[in-house]
């Protein structure tokens, strides 16, 4: 199973608000760079990312699972652009600093340390486990 990393300005779409959209989860729409969208065109369903705060907070806040693979982007006019569902499954206890993941020297080939703007990016599963490590773990929802 592969694992991800998704970014969303809170101010304009946070943890909460996907968490608010319940089972059926949202289409993680409006991406508009062709890195990002491939990383969406590899995820299969049930597969798990990481919720960070982007601008504000800088941190990750929550994980998300993939409930439906790539299709079209609804909100675009361009039909190359294509996004997943996901759904919010569980807090972090912890939440993890953008700073925090750079000062771990195990995280140093991680996307979001080298490349911080790209907003859907692979975390391997070394990675996977270091976070949750220094999140404290998880809280299901």
């Amino acid at each position: 199973m592969a694992y991800w990393l998704f970014k969303s300005e809170p101010d304009v779409f946070s943890f909460d608000d996907l968490i608010g959209r319940g089972e059926t989860g949202e289409q993680w729409d409006g991406v508009r760079n062709y890195q990002a969208r491939n990383n969406m065109r590899a995820m299969k369903k049930g597969e798990r990312g990481f919720f960070y705060h982007s601008n504000i907070g800088k941190e990750i806040v929550g994980i998300c699972e993939v409930v439906a693979e790539a299709h079209p982007d609804t909100t675009a006019a361009d039909p190359k652009w294509e996004c997943v569902d996901v759904r919010a499954v569980a807090r972090v206890n912890r939440p993890v600093s953008l700073d925090e993941a750079k000062a771990e020297p195990r995280l140093k080939d991680m996307v979001l340390v080298n490349n911080s703007r790209l907003s859907v990016q692979p975390v391997s599963d070394a990675e996977w486990e270091i976070i949750l490590e220094l999140a404290g773990g998880t809280k299901p929802l």
